[in-house]
């Protein structure tokens, strides 16, 4: 169990820090990003408005989560960020390009969402905080929860172009 435990503990942190790592280049250009305008202005390329704000939400929903998903900390809500922007991600970029990530496809979101949902039903084993602070979260419907909730944050990103110019309209 030592070696499961182990593993579970390697994966996680791994997939905790590169999306933490994507979060800060989305944030401040850190790591080779374009910062928060840059990812503003590629998410209003994606018809994803208004591009500030999103950017703000993805940049820190993949860092927070990413460390807390590393530090197995409230772990299947750090996994809510992560599953949402992948969500989006498969949708809006990458499933019109077909399956395999050598034509811009969505098979590596696809693993990213499994890894995901795996610690977010399953928890992030013995090696976490979690674990060590004796949280337990009930399953599933914790997961089930999270997942519901990054479903409708996804969909509220996707549709953002509907309801966008109607706020904007309405402040001006």
């Amino acid at each position: 169990m030592v070696r499961l435990d182990l593993g579970l503990a390697i994966l996680r942190v791994l997939i905790g820090l590169l999306f933490a790592g994507h979060g800060v280049q989305k944030l401040f250009g850190w790591l080779g990003g374009h910062g928060l305008n840059g990812t503003a202005a590629w998410l209003e390329s994606l018809n994803i408005r208004p591009g500030r704000p999103w950017a703000l939400l993805l940049g820190l929903g993949e860092f927070a989560g990413g460390l807390l998903l590393a530090l197995g900390l409230a772990t299947p809500w750090a996994t809510l960020p992560l599953l949402a922007s992948q969500l989006v991600a498969l949708l809006r970029v990458h499933a019109p390009k077909g399956l395999w990530i050598d034509r811009g496809g969505f098979e590596y979101n696809l693993v990213l969402i499994t890894l995901n949902a795996f610690f977010g039903f399953y928890g992030a084993g013995a090696y976490s905080a979690d674990a060590w602070l004796g949280w337990a979260w009930p399953q599933p419907m914790t997961f089930g929860l999270v997942l519901i909730l990054a479903l409708l944050i996804a969909l509220l990103a996707l549709a953002a172009p509907v309801w966008a110019p109607r706020l904007s309209r309405r402040a001006a």
